[in-house]
C-alpha cells in the first residue's frame, strides 16, 4: 500500500467498522467514497448528507467541520496500519539491491514523495493538524516512533558499520534527516502549494546532497 490512496483503503475498513452508530457508519463510509471520487476540497457537507440520506446538521452535531468527520476516520486507520505501511516501505527499498546509504536515502525520498502526491489532501490536513494538536502529536508519536524511527536506526547502524556515515549517535543522524525531509515535504505540499511546477528531480538530489554532506565520513577512503 506505499504508493496507493489512503482513501482507497479507507472505503475497504469503513465497510467492516462496527465502532460507529448506523448513522454514523453511513455519513463515514459516503463521506470516503465521495472524497475519494471528487477530492476532498471539491466535496461539501451537504453532498455528504445528501447521499447519506441525513440532515447536514447531523454531520455537524456529530463532527464539527469537513476536517474533523476526515481526522475521525483517518487517525484510527493511520495507528492500525502504520506497522504494516512501515514494514511495506522499507521492504519495498531494501529490495532495490541498495548498495550504499546514499542510495538508500534517495529510494526512501522518492517513495514518501510518491506517497504523498498520492494524498496529498489528506497529508495537509493531517500535517495542519499535527503542528497545531499537541493532544495529536502525543497520541502519533509513539507510533512514529516505534514503526520508523525504530527501523531508520537499524540502516543507520548498519551503514555507520560499514564507515559509510559519521560517528554520531543514531539518534542524531535520524532528527536530522527527518527534520530536512519533513520540512521539505511540509513546505512543498502545505507552505508553499500553489507555486508553480519545480524540477522534483532535481529538488530530491539538492536533498540528498545537503543530507549527505553532513553525515558522510569523510576520512572514509583516507
Amino acid at each position: 500500500m506505499s504508493n496507493h490512496s489512503i482513501l482507497d483503503a479507507l472505503i475497504a475498513q469503513t465497510k467492516i467498522s462496527k465502532k460507529q452508530t448506523d448513522k454514523q457508519q453511513k455519513i463515514v463510509e459516503t463521506a470516503v467514497k465521495i472524497f475519494a471520487e471528487k477530492g476532498y476540497a471539491n466535496t461539501s457537507t451537504s453532498e455528504i448528507a445528501k447521499d447519506a440520506g441525513v440532515a447536514e446538521g447531523t454531520i455537524f452535531r456529530h463532527y464539527g467541520t469537513k476536517d474533523n468527520l476526515l481526522l475521525s476516520v483517518i487517525l484510527p486507520f493511520i495507528k492500525e496500519s502504520m506497522p504494516t505501511m512501515a514494514e511495506s516501505v522499507f521492504n519495498e527499498i531494501l529490495n532495490k539491491d541498495i548498495a550504499s546509504f546514499e542510495e538508500f536515502l534517495r529510494a526512501l525520498l522518492r517513495n514518501r514523495l510518491q506517497f504523498i502526491k498520492d494524498n496529498k489532501e489528506i497529508f495537509q490536513i493531517v500535517v495542519k493538524e499535527f503542528l497545531y494538536n499537541e493532544g495529536l502529536r502525543n497520541e502519533l508519536s509513539p507510533y512514529f516512533t516505534k514503526n520508523i524511527v525504530g527501523r531508520m536506526h537499524k540502516m543507520i547502524e548498519e551503514f555507520k558499520e560499514r564507515g559509510e556515515l559519521v560517528n554520531l549517535p543514531n539518534e542524531a543522524i535520524a532528527k536530522m534527516i527527518f527534520t530536512v525531509i519533513g520540512g521539505y515535504f511540509i513546505s512543498r505540499f502545505v507552505l508553499w502549494q500553489n507555486q508553480p511546477d519545480t524540477n522534483e528531480e532535481a529538488e530530491v538530489e539538492n536533498i540528498i546532497q545537503f543530507i549527505m554532506n553532513g553525515i558522510t565520513n569523510k576520512s572514509q577512503g583516507n
